[in-house]
């Protein structure tokens, strides 16, 4: 492994080819001043992440996790399994282990919407409160839905013109992953973030109906929205995920629309504070990853 750099704080990164992490590596990867914690090495190699920096290891191997973690000042911590919630405590029991200070957590906003009682919700709460209790100084950012979830739209769009999704008209303040990776790396980097919450959301409520009429426009073609049932959404996700994992994100896509889902929320305009600019628009978004749809 690597030793560190000799400037700035030194940081974990974990769930460094994750939907935010992946740009949080990016920009705290190079100098020496981070380690990023994958699974999966080739993974990393094909999303260009500092081969440096990269160190390979399981939130289930506590030995490995203290290595990974030692002389490390700071860890930005992103579990995503719900079934294996022992993730959290090994990588906080780690960091204790080793002196980490800081710990920044990477949440979800449906915490704080008293209805949201589905497995996810569960889980994120629970997770937050290992983080409160684990005696490190903690900060936990809790996103919106990626802007990055509607890549799994790319393949009916390039084959057919199609966007088929559950919930068709529910509106989400979805917000652009880079933007999350950014506030991050301003909070592990800088003071007066110390037992505070966010909610970071996006600049907007879209509907996927209002996001495919986005995406046609950036694309410039157009595009036809297909509403999937309840019953057609779950089958879809039984074919990828345990059952648990499949109901809980039925309950969540029937959910949306409540409190916490966008602007208006505690919260609102966090995002923009940390970042000291306007979060980036889903049109945006979409116009920069239109090759993916294409």
């Amino acid at each position: 492994m690597k030793p560190w750099g000799d400037t700035g704080p030194r940081i974990v990164v974990t769930g460094a080819t994750g939907a935010v992490g992946r740009h949080l590596a990016r920009r705290l990867g190079a100098g020496g001043r981070a380690r990023l914690l994958v699974r999966d090495a080739e993974k990393a190699a094909r999303l260009g992440l500092p081969d440096d920096a990269v160190v390979t290891g399981d939130y289930q191997d506590r030995s490995r996790l203290e290595e990974v973690l030692a002389g490390a000042d700071a860890v930005f911590v992103v579990t995503a399994y719900p079934l294996r919630p022992a993730d959290d405590a090994n990588i906080l029991a780690a960091a204790r282990a080793r002196g980490v200070r800081r710990a920044v957590k990477l949440s979800w906003t449906a915490v704080a919407d008293p209805d949201a009682t589905d497995l996810i919700a569960r889980w994120n709460r629970g997770s937050e409160a290992l983080l409160h209790d684990s005696g490190l100084d903690w900060t936990v950012l809790r996103m919106r839905s990626p802007m990055s979830n509607t890549l799994a739209w790319a393949s009916t769009i390039r084959k057919e013109s199609v966007v088929r999704s559950f919930a068709g008209d529910a509106p989400t303040a979805c917000v652009d992953p880079r933007d999350v990776a950014e506030a991050a790396a301003r909070v592990l980097t800088e003071p007066g973030h110390g037992s505070r919450t966010y909610a970071l959301t996006g600049p907007e409520e879209l509907t996927p109906r209002e996001q495919t009429r986005q995406l046609a426009g950036v694309l410039r073609r157009p595009l036809r929205f297909e509403e999937l049932t309840a019953e057609q959404a779950l089958a879809r996700w039984r074919e990828r995920l345990p059952e648990p994992l499949a109901q809980a994100l039925l309950e969540v896509a029937e959910r949306r629309g409540g409190p916490g889902t966008g602007p208006g929320h505690d919260g609102e305009g966090d995002l923009e504070a940390l970042l000291g600019h306007a979060a980036t628009p889903y049109r945006q978004w979409a116009a920069d990853h239109a090759a993916h749809f294409s």
